[in-house]
């Protein structure tokens, strides 16, 4: 009985404990979430992998600053596939504009907000940033 009663308090600490882990383990603190930039480029690089999509862009700010690659993080490839994404709906020397949430450090990179094919004008989006709705299911 002793071992019942240890076994489940385990799973109970484990099923509280685990929706305020996997919230730890996303902080948004490094983006700054007050402003968007947009970006005019073309990809360079796409890493579909676990536990974020990243893509590398080669461009600038469309009003004006440095020029460069910037690293842009997305969400995971499971999340994208479920809204719609594919492996290929960016790929290297894809034209894109891109709207994210800058990094507060002032380095070249941030969160994805939307991107924009510039040769088929198709808006991509995934605004993992922001939570869903109180009740919204995932």
């Amino acid at each position: 009985m002793r071992r019942l009663t240890i076994a489940l308090t385990l799973a109970l600490l484990t099923a509280v404990a685990a929706p305020q882990i996997s919230e730890a383990h996303h902080s948004f603190a490094m983006y700054d979430q007050t402003r968007t930039v947009t970006l005019k480029g073309a990809i360079k690089t796409v890493l579909w992998s676990n536990p974020h999509v990243v893509i590398w862009l080669e461009g600038a700010p469309i009003t004006g600053g440095a020029a460069g690659v910037w690293t842009i993080e997305l969400t995971s490839p499971g999340n994208l596939t479920r809204i719609g994404w594919t492996r290929t709906s960016l790929k290297p020397g894809d034209s894109v504009e891109l709207q994210i949430l800058p990094l507060r450090d002032g380095q070249q990179g941030g969160a994805f907000k939307t991107a924009k094919l510039l040769a088929t004008g198709q808006v991509l989006e995934a605004n993992w940033v922001q939570k869903p709705p109180a009740g919204a299911h995932p």
